[in-house]
């Protein structure tokens, strides 16, 4: 019999397989990655317009305060100083975003922690144990913001009332009192100069990659390469959805190239207003862009349209709801049944994932191997 041709087959070349990838290649093992798509870097794939990166699926921006997965992933690039500052514009209106001083200003006119404090007191909505978005939210910032910032964004984000969604959704959202407007508080923040394909294409190199496969359509023939197999797509996909299908929400992106050096002044705007159908527009070369003089004298946004999830479209948010949650649970203890292959990343574990959470967990998981 044959010895194997590789040491471990990687499905899926998302930032969970390529930083497993590295770690084998490292240690001078044979790595075969298979990607569906015709392009590696899974949803952090960036491609050239005009010389401006640009995002294919959504806004990524790197933000870690694990020192040792912001040590390990500038090893494959050299990360801008780019802050996330989004605005958020509703009906005629824009605002400062996240909820900062600065946004309770431009609506009520308060200018200290202190008033902010007393006048979100005064408008709290309280509830003993909120369990549902809208109850927290309404709890810690009452009907008015919520109405702005919240209400029509996680309609049309989820397509279902925001009180019929579980509060750890929101829970991520900053609530400050002060003019604070940095989106994130983690130390380390950025974006690869040049994009995120670059940095993949290093991460990699060194592993055979096969492009525009399907693993499930010839599983036996692929399992026969490796004594291992990494498997980064939906669990259950992986079990021919035995149990029936994890529910998703889905993007659909609009990208325009336009004649005009500057569109909307920052990379992140949110519509929040529910007649908007709509939630962002991104302009890409705020991403990149340092200095006060644009890049390129185009520029190149994306209209981000939330859409149900079917088998046709790419799946984007686990809806991590308490039917869908049992539903994984069955996935994972069939998973048990397969001892030769790992189930890692957002959709094989059904969970969002920020970037440098999938990093760690691929990281541990590649080091435990490798031992």
């Amino acid at each position: 019999m044959s010895s194997p041709q590789f040491d471990l087959v990687i499905v899926g070349c998302g930032l969970y397989g390529a930083t497993v990838a590295q770690h084998y290649i490292e240690k001078n093992r044979r790595v075969l990655i298979l990607e569906k798509r015709p392009h590696i870097g899974g949803n952090v794939y960036t491609e050239s317009i005009d010389g401006i990166p640009i995002h294919r699926y959504g806004a990524h921006i790197f933000h870690t305060s694990n020192e040792k997965v912001w040590q390990y992933i500038n090893r494959f690039a050299t990360f801008n100083h780019f802050v996330n500052r989004p605005k958020v514009r509703y009906q005629d209106r824009l605002f400062s975003f996240p909820i900062n001083l600065m946004t309770l200003y431009q609506l009520w006119g308060v200018q200290t922690p202190e008033d902010a404090k007393a006048k979100l007191e005064s408008v709290q909505i309280p509830h003993p144990a909120p369990q549902n978005l809208e109850d927290w939210i309404l709890a810690q910032v009452g009907d008015e913001l919520y109405q702005i910032f919240i209400r029509g964004y996680t309609q049309k984000q989820w397509n279902r009332p925001p009180k019929n969604l579980p509060a750890f959704i929101i829970k991520r959202l900053p609530i400050r009192l002060t003019y604070d407007d940095n989106y994130f508080t983690d130390r380390f923040q950025g974006i690869p100069i040049g994009g995120y394909t670059p940095m993949i294409e290093k991460m990699i190199q060194g592993a055979q990659v096969q492009l525009n496969v399907d693993y499930l359509k010839d599983k036996p023939h692929y399992d026969s390469l490796a004594p291992h197999i990494l498997f980064t797509g939906p669990i259950d996909a992986y079990f021919n959805t035995q149990f029936g299908p994890l529910a998703y929400r889905s993007l659909r992106f609009e990208t325009q190239h336009l004649p005009i050096p500057d569109f909307q002044g920052n990379a992140v705007i949110n519509y929040t207003d529910p007649t908007v159908p709509f939630t962002r527009i991104i302009e890409h070369k705020h991403f990149d862009q340092l200095g006060p003089e644009p890049l390129s004298p185009t520029t190149v946004i994306t209209t981000e349209y939330p859409q149900d999830w079917t088998p046709k479209v790419e799946p984007y948010y686990p809806i991590n709801d308490t039917e869908n949650n049992a539903l994984y649970q069955k996935y994972k203890a069939l998973a048990q049944s397969e001892p030769k292959v790992h189930f890692g990343g957002r959709l094989a574990e059904y969970r969002y994932y920020d970037m440098h959470q999938v990093i760690a967990s691929a990281m541990s998981w590649a080091q435990k191997q490798l031992q």
